[in-house]
């Protein structure tokens, strides 16, 4: 189960995501699992566009989209547990040695 709730606040999403970013590094699934969560909830909480009467900010949020898209590719390569996104390994693989 994720950290990360409805309640948590921006910079611990934040944090969330930084922490997380090893996770091919580390060869960690979960950091991975965590990290895409981290994704989901930052595209929903940053604004693309905020403005003051003095500024105006854009905020380009298709990196986070492509990291994201990126991690779950690794996941889904990575994953070897039974509760795969995928429904389990990408690879089986098979030993020959006792086959006459």
């Amino acid at each position: 189960m994720s950290s990360l709730t409805s309640a948590s606040t921006l910079s611990q999403v934040e944090a969330a995501y930084i922490d997380n970013a090893s996770y091919a590094e580390d060869g960690s699934v979960s950091k991975a699992k965590a990290f895409i969560t981290a994704c989901r909830i930052l595209l929903l909480k940053i604004p693309k566009e905020s403005s003051t009467p003095q500024s105006r900010g854009v905020f380009n949020t298709d990196l986070i989209q492509k990291e994201m898209e990126i991690a779950q590719a690794w996941v889904m390569a990575s994953d070897t547990s039974d509760s795969s996104v995928n429904g389990g390994p990408n690879a089986t693989r098979t030993s020959f040695e006792t086959f006459r």
